[in-house]
């Protein structure tokens, strides 16, 4: 016989739910005599009651079962726009999330258009969905989701190593504000994500106060690569937004004197082991392995296609900024500041 998951009534509780209610016991403590909440055997009684009368608990769970066995449609599948909107959004690379909350700002008088994100998550998960198709700039990933998964399963980090930087240097704990404070524009994190065999790199940089993401293109990983391509993708920028740099404590940065004098801020350095001092970056590195997987060669990546990546980024909402892009903002402060 196949068991029933506890979650759900069974006959037997049931077949007290109506001895009760018939010894004239209330909605609450019959609840209290099942364990269970009182708006469970509300429902129960309300939704099973035969033809609106008597409470008959056999009925009542032969119609349970077979409701429980019926498939029931997602409002995607019964809703063409709404899918396509939501399938055009995960090839953006949104999360659910996102998506989530854009539809309810985009569609505030029409419900039908929401979703929440476990609906999202569970139309990707579903066996031969749809939304399970690579996107035109991480055409390597068949799920849209960030995770690179088609099924639930338990997520798992592996710590990041990295050899300490030991030369002289300014640390974090000399900048002149704490690492939540984020008031002033024109701070940046930055670090290197590495492809396969620690053969190849791309350059990572994130604003601090808009979060937005700045990639070099480097044909090698050492200091002097990274000075080139640093000073070169920076040099647009007026001094007030760029007032400093948060860097991990990697040998590419051994050059970081002759880098500060070069775009005229600091070079900082977090401590060892201590990626949660770069939180934004952190989490940007995250999300770019979306486009350019752990173990494969970075150096196939074009200057152009990391431009696309960025770009993409930079113009999907972010909930810590209110839904906002990040390319929006920097553009307001680029504005104002020129």
């Amino acid at each position: 016989m196949r068991r029933i998951d506890a979650r759900y009534l069974s006959q037997d509780e049931r077949i007290e739910i109506a001895d009760l209610r018939q010894a004239g016991l209330s909605i609450r403590a019959i609840a209290t005599r099942l364990g269970r909440s009182p708006s469970t055997v509300s429902r129960e009684l309300r939704r099973n009651a035969f033809r609106g009368k008597a409470y008959r608990p056999f009925e009542a769970h032969r119609r349970a079962v077979a409701r429980r066995a019926r498939r029931h449609r997602r409002r995607l599948e019964m809703h063409p726009e709404l899918h396509r909107l939501v399938a055009k959004l995960l090839a953006q690379r949104w999360s659910p999330q996102q998506i989530s909350r854009h539809l309810r700002g985009r569609f505030p008088g029409d419900p039908q258009m929401w979703l929440c994100h476990e609906t999202i998550y569970q139309a990707v998960y579903q066996p031969g969905s749809s939304l399970l198709r690579p996107s035109p700039l991480a055409a390597h990933r068949r799920s849209p989701l960030r995770t690179g998964r088609d099924h639930r399963r338990a997520h798992q980090r592996p710590q990041r190593r990295r050899p300490r930087f030991e030369q002289p240097m300014l640390t974090i704990h000399d900048r002149p504000f704490p690492p939540e404070d984020r008031s002033q524009a024109g701070h940046w994190e930055g670090d290197l994500i590495i492809g396969k065999d620690q053969g190849s790199a791309i350059g990572t940089l994130v604003e601090r106060q808009t979060r937005t993401v700045r990639l070099l293109h480097l044909p090698f990983h050492d200091s002097e690569s990274l000075h080139t391509a640093l000073t070169a993708r920076m040099s647009d920028l007026p001094a007030p937004l760029l007032r400093s740099i948060t860097w991990d404590q990697g040998t590419e940065m051994a050059r970081h004197r002759t880098i500060a004098q070069s775009i005229g801020a600091p070079v900082y350095f977090c401590d060892s082991h201590s990626p949660w001092q770069r939180g934004s970056n952190e989490n940007t590195n995250g999300l770019l392995r979306d486009y350019f997987p752990k173990g494969t060669n970075l150096k196939i990546h074009s200057p152009q296609h990391l431009l696309a990546v960025e770009n993409e980024l930079n113009h999907r909402p972010r909930r810590v900024l209110q839904d906002r892009c990040p390319a929006e903002l920097f553009t307001a402060l680029l504005a104002s500041q020129r």
